[in-house]
């Protein structure tokens, strides 16, 4: 015949309870000392009947050892669980002063932009100014850096140009022999061109038409 279901709620019968209580605690005690060797795990059980009689299992000699090791264990887990909650709290603060810088930089933004200046302060305005002037003062040396830079750039470019140079103009002085001597062809020949030129005869004749000679 199946066994029925038992519901999980107080037995009213006080017989019934303690009859019930006799036969699962001694279930209980026997599943422990099972569990501890079978699994080769320290176990301990402490329970108290409704009259107060105490009744206990351990698997060791001294179930004191086992509640100190529980008390110890417990104790880190609940130290651990305050370090995650202070370590949350901490992030929770950080983010919410982040997010109020944030937001102050964002205000400051666009006062500088020449923005949401009605509500400022002669105060408030006279910082900006300053902060304006910092910040062109710290532009101008940048850019005159850069020009610096740029300029030694140049100057150095040009350093190497000028040797280039002086290396070519070496080696054009080093062939002067031969200028000479295509120098004195090309006048040679100038010459001879010029003295040909002089015994050309022409037709052409300056005075009067009667005196012309034929």
């Amino acid at each position: 015949m199946a066994r029925g279901k038992v519901q999980l709620k107080r037995i009213e019968n006080a017989t019934s309870r303690q009859v019930t209580f006799s036969k699962r605690k001694n279930g209980l005690l026997k599943k422990a000392y099972e569990l501890s060797i079978l699994c080769d795990a320290e176990v301990a059980v402490i329970m108290f009947s409704q009259k107060g009689t105490l009744f206990k299992f351990a698997s060791i000699d001294q179930i004191q050892k086992t509640i100190d090791r529980y008390r110890k264990n417990a104790k880190q887990l609940h130290t651990d669980r305050i370090d995650v909650e202070q370590s949350k709290e901490q992030l929770r603060q950080e983010s919410a002063n982040m997010a109020k810088k944030i937001e102050m930089i964002e205000i400051l933004q666009r006062k500088l932009l020449g923005q949401d200046l009605d509500s400022c302060s002669p105060e408030e305005l006279h910082d900006i100014d300053n902060q304006l002037e910092i910040s062109l003062s710290n532009i101008r040396a940048r850019k005159t850096q850069l020009f610096k830079e740029q300029i030694e750039q140049l100057q150095a470019k040009e350093r190497l140009l000028l040797m280039e140079n002086a290396r070519l103009t070496k080696q054009c002085d080093a062939q002067p022999l031969q200028q000479s001597t295509q120098s004195n062809q090309v006048v040679s020949y100038l010459t001879s061109c010029s003295k040909s030129s002089d015994i050309v005869e022409t037709d052409l004749y300056i005075g009067l038409p009667h005196m012309r000679c034929l």
